[in-house]
């Protein structure tokens, strides 16, 4: 054996699991294809992530959220859901000095969870390898990279993105959604007090998202038809500025561009299983989720913290890391946690976005039923929230 634990993958999901296994005396690979630099100090994407309290709790556990400057974490005190041109909003969150959750850059995480990485003892880290093959047997993995380089352990990790290579050659199936439209993300300056409130817009043609940061700044997520969303992307920054800003109808009056714009084509992907023999996926490679509802990132770390301590627990106590009995028990656990979240938001994407008749009055009844049922609002409130 070369390592103990080989992760293929070095965005967030990889990073945390490196860091959740700190401590358990495991030698881990953490195999990306970027540049070591590239991996360090990641460049802005533009994204902005919503973070639970429970994701805090994680990120401060791994070490990684004293890492992320006070200025670099922006409060989010309550979210609405509007629907086509009615008034009517539908609130999360009391809008009071209680968080509802945190606005963080998904850069700054990034880097937060590096250098805890970096720091620690017994990981190994392998940037510019490129998976070519993985053979499995009933003690080890082997991981060949295209430089010929061969790595052998007991455990191997899947966190290479929801287009996993990783998963395709474990021979894992997935659901995948490509949903033809993209999504524009960029931070825009504005007149208007946002208040620390969140608000997805359902609009008819659109779906447009305001996450409130730090000061009038926000960060503005368009969601159009991928041949719309190049157009606009192609514009110059005053053009787009006024673009969004009409498209917003004026809500927090004028808004400029801060940074560039990013775009993202849109695929949703939930993985047939999570483990195989020696194998587990966590993060996108696992569950990518549409960014509607801002559970991605926290599921995909939720996926690294669960396993890790599995993991982690199992070398304690001398036992196998890699034995299906520990695989189908973290299978279990985030099958129970993923799915209902990824079925209930391709629901909603599904009833939101469509543009007859029935399906405008569905969703405007829906949100005013939801209104009145308070356990409703206070449920997911608490989900957000949960200490």
């Amino acid at each position: 054996m070369t390592h103990d634990v080989v992760i293929v993958g070095a965005g967030p999901a990889g990073l945390a699991l490196a860091a959740a296994l700190a401590g358990s005396g495991l030698r881990i690979a953490l195999v990306e294809r970027q540049p070591l630099a590239a991996i360090a100090s990641p460049t802005v994407d533009g994204r902005e992530i919503a973070l639970t309290h429970r994701s805090v709790r994680e990120l401060r556990a791994l070490g990684a959220w004293e890492r992320i400057a006070a200025d670099g974490i922006a409060p989010l005190r309550e979210a609405r859901v509007l629907n086509g041109g009615s008034p009517f909003a539908l609130s999360f969150g009391s809008g009071a000095e209680e968080r509802l959750g945190h606005l963080v850059s998904n850069h700054l995480i990034r880097r937060a969870l590096f250098e805890v990485v970096e720091a620690l003892p017994g990981v190994d880290i392998l940037p510019e390898r490129s998976i070519a093959a993985i053979g499995r047997g009933p003690r080890a993995v082997s991981i060949r990279c295209e430089d010929g380089e061969e790595l052998r352990a007991p455990l191997l990790v899947g966190a290479d993105s929801r287009f996993s290579f990783v998963r395709d050659q474990l021979g894992i199936g997935a659901e995948v959604n490509r949903l033809e439209r993209a999504m524009l993300v960029c931070r825009v300056a504005h007149d208007g007090d946002h208040g620390g409130v969140a608000t997805e817009w359902f609009d008819h043609g659109q779906t447009i998202a305001m996450l409130p940061l730090n000061g009038r700044q926000s960060s503005a997520v368009l969601t159009l038809p991928s041949e719309e969303i190049a157009y606009l992307a192609a514009l110059d920054p005053a053009a787009l500025g006024g673009e969004l800003t009409r498209r917003y109808e004026g809500r927090l009056g004028r808004m400029d561009l801060v940074g560039p714009a990013h775009v993202y084509p849109l695929a949703t992907t939930y993985a047939r299983h999570f483990a195989a023999p020696r194998a587990a996926l966590i993060g996108d490679a696992a569950v990518g989720m549409h960014p509607v509802t801002a559970h991605g990132f926290n599921l995909g770390l939720a996926s690294a913290c669960l396993l890790g301590t599995l993991v982690a627990d199992a070398a304690r106590q001398g036992k196998d890391i890699g034995s299906s009995l520990l695989l189908r028990r973290y299978e279990a656990t985030h099958r129970l946690a993923s799915r209902p979240i990824y079925t209930a938001t391709n629901m909603i994407v599904g009833l939101y976005t469509a543009e007859h008749p029935a399906a405008r009055a569905v969703r405007h009844a829906g949100l005013r039923a939801a209104a009145r049922l308070p356990l409703v609002s206070r449920g997911v409130s608490r989900l957000l929230m949960q200490p």
